[in-house]
């Protein structure tokens, strides 16, 4: 009933938007005598930011079509490299561009797509031959290709290591920082030529019982069956996974939202006011960061309730009690693989501490292997998008891939 629900409103929402933007066109046309006057325009900048708020998104687009390598501008292509049911290794070619580190960037798998990342990608392209997991709207998945849990995820970061070949880094953002901490730790209990040179963490739930925050205190303050009950629904049939039990991506992104309500706010009245002055620019600058941040997918059932266990509630890997398929995942047997641990000083996400976890639980890493960074006056958002990561953060992981290669 809860994901009806949202169909109906999201249509009735879309139909709202368009009535709004063919608003917003007619009393910006030069041939409609009332574009000039003043309550013509303050009325179109109202109806397109209701337009653009009301709007339905699909997955973006990448866009990163070019990069500047050494300093000549190259061509960037996209390559699937491995598809799978619920994700795909994605590959941002350079072309006419040999050799370089090749990165593995570990997109969240948090409700939204891995084009959040956009502006991490575009900044490693010109050091780095980069890859991303592409992950799949759970949607979208038929019930046919099975299942998708924490287990699986781990099984999938591995696969994909094994498609890049010896010698890759990989990067994880936010939540993957527990299933590649936890799958490094695995492929060197195996001795797997493919394990990675490095792993950076930034701003990851290694261990949620230091520094908690209020996304951390949601998920310990109600019990696991309250999930199961509350926030659990059913794909509706007109998508291709019809009858999945999912986690949707419009929850997530109204409890994010909610957070800071006051924020978000005084972005759409800030870029009205755009409007209204006639700065598009700046108005645009907006309308880009709420096409991606309102881009939103599903996540399987199986997956987000087993998140929940072992990385809020039980804090399983901190504990040295999560296993893979039943097999305990040793820490300690990662001793060869570069740890950088980066978090962000006003992050409210993951408070500070929880990715610095990772650097002590690596017992038998040798101290010259391990580093840790605390970006100053950045948020969350912040750690791998924007000035601060591209001219602060940026170097510091080029220059651990570069020492560790």
């Amino acid at each position: 009933m809860l994901y009806d629900a949202y169909e109906i409103q999201r249509s009735m929402l879309a139909s709202a938007s368009a009535l709004a933007n063919f608003g917003a066109g007619m009393l910006q046309n030069p041939a409609n005598p009332f574009a000039y006057f003043g309550g013509g325009t303050v009325m179109a900048s109202a109806l397109e930011v209701f337009a653009h708020a009301a709007a339905p998104r699909g997955k973006p687009a990448f866009g990163l079509d070019r990069t500047t390598v050494d300093g000549r501008e190259v061509e960037v292509v996209e390559e699937i490299v491995l598809q799978k049911p619920f994700g795909q290794l994605k590959r941002f070619a350079r072309k006419g561009v040999k050799g370089g580190p090749k990165l593995l960037i570990v997109a969240p798998m948090s409700g939204h797509y891995a084009t959040l990342l956009r502006g991490t990608v575009e900044r490693m392209l010109p050091t780095c031959d980069v890859y991303i997991t592409d992950w799949r709207d759970a949607k979208l998945v038929p019930l046919a290709e099975g299942f998708f849990d924490l287990d699986d995820y781990i099984d999938y970061l591995v696969e994909f290591m094994e498609a890049i070949g010896p010698g890759g880094h990989m990067l994880a953002v936010c939540q993957p920082s527990v299933p590649c901490y936890a799958a490094a730790a695995l492929m060197s209990a195996d001795k797997n030529p493919c394990r990675p040179k490095t792993l950076t963490m930034m701003g990851g739930p290694i261990d949620t019982r230091e520094a908690p925050t209020a996304v951390n205190e949601l998920a310990t303050q109600r019990p696991h069956a309250w999930f199961r009950q509350n926030v659990i629904a059913t794909v509706p049939v007109v998508y291709p996974g019809g009858g999945r039990r999912v986690y949707p991506g419009f929850l997530q992104l109204t409890g994010f939202m909610s957070m800071n309500l006051g924020n978000h706010m005084m972005s759409h009245w800030e870029m009205f006011k755009h409007l209204v002055r006639g700065d598009g620019e700046s108005a645009e600058a907006t309308k880009d960061f709420y096409d991606e941040y309102r881009s939103v997918c599903d996540m399987t059932e199986e997956f987000y309730l087993q998140t929940i266990d072992v990385v809020f509630q039980e804090h399983k890997l901190p504990r040295g009690l999560m296993t893979h398929r039943g097999r305990p995942i040793d820490l300690s047997a990662i001793t060869d693989i570069g740890l950088l641990a980066i978090e962000g000083e006003c992050d409210d996400i993951s408070g500070i501490g929880q990715t610095k976890a990772a650097l002590t639980l690596a017992k038998k890493l040798p101290a010259a292997k391990k580093r840790y960074l605390l970006a100053e006056g950045v948020g969350h958002y912040g750690i791998f998008n924007g000035s601060k990561w591209r001219n602060r953060i940026a170097p510091v992981v080029e220059e651990w891939i570069a020492a560790n290669s």
